[in-house]
């Protein structure tokens, strides 16, 4: 294999979130009088946090209301959070077979500590050794604090291991904590997309991911 540890970002690289993160902001905005955002608006809206995208949806509202509204939607999220969100295709079995060749895994996100380590329980059993989500000491992405103290946890440098993401906060993310990136466009942002945003090597299946990692013929 290629490196000892793996750490993949969670929203749009290792689960499919985008219909509980939208159902439970438009019933945030709903309880401001506040219109309801699409699927496809929801996409961009993803990837710094759950302030960030309340932010994105509410549009021009001042930051107290934001400031309400954020402990809504984190309660609408505890609720709806696993209603339609499901692994992508062939993630788990990449992440066993990782574990299997003797791989240390691990997953961060912007989303709040709790809430990550419960989905990564649920989606993931026993498939990561770490679950890093934000909390007091550790700053959102593209900050490195998440992927740093997975390093300190693992006891690996930045050299022995490589972060898996989908959008350009994870490109930014890498390069912050001296990781080395693999971009994944089956998530939250096109090829196309992630090229703009500087990655250089872009996977479109889990399988391919595999193969890279494991260093298989041919890949």
């Amino acid at each position: 294999m290629r490196y000892p540890a793996v750490i993949f970002d969670m929203d749009g690289t290792v689960l499919n979130t985008l219909e509980d993160l939208l159902t439970s902001l438009n019933l945030t905005l709903e309880a401001f009088g506040l219109p309801e955002r699409r699927l496809d608006e929801m996409r961009l809206f993803v990837g710094r946090g759950m302030r960030y995208q309340i932010q994105c949806g509410a549009g021009d509202v001042p930051p107290g209301q934001i400031d309400e509204m954020l402990p809504v939607y984190v309660r609408n999220y505890q609720i709806h959070g696993a209603e339609k969100t499901r692994p992508y295709e062939g993630v788990p079995e990449l992440i066993a077979s990782l574990r299997a060749a003797g791989c240390r895994t691990a997953v961060v996100s912007n989303k709040n500590d709790a809430a990550v380590r419960r989905l990564a329980d649920l989606y993931f059993p026993g498939l990561f050794d770490v679950s890093v989500g934000e909390r007091e000491g550790i700053r959102k992405k593209p900050a490195p604090d998440s992927v740093n103290e997975v390093l300190k946890i693992l006891g690996v440098s930045g050299q022995e291991a490589v972060y898996v993401g989908d959008s350009e906060i994870d490109i930014q993310t890498a390069e912050n904590a001296g990781l080395d990136l693999i971009a994944v466009d089956w998530g939250f942002r096109t090829r196309e997309e992630l090229e703009k945003s500087g990655a250089g090597r872009i996977f479109s299946s889990a399988e391919e991911v595999e193969a890279f990692l494991l260093d298989r013929e041919g890949n």
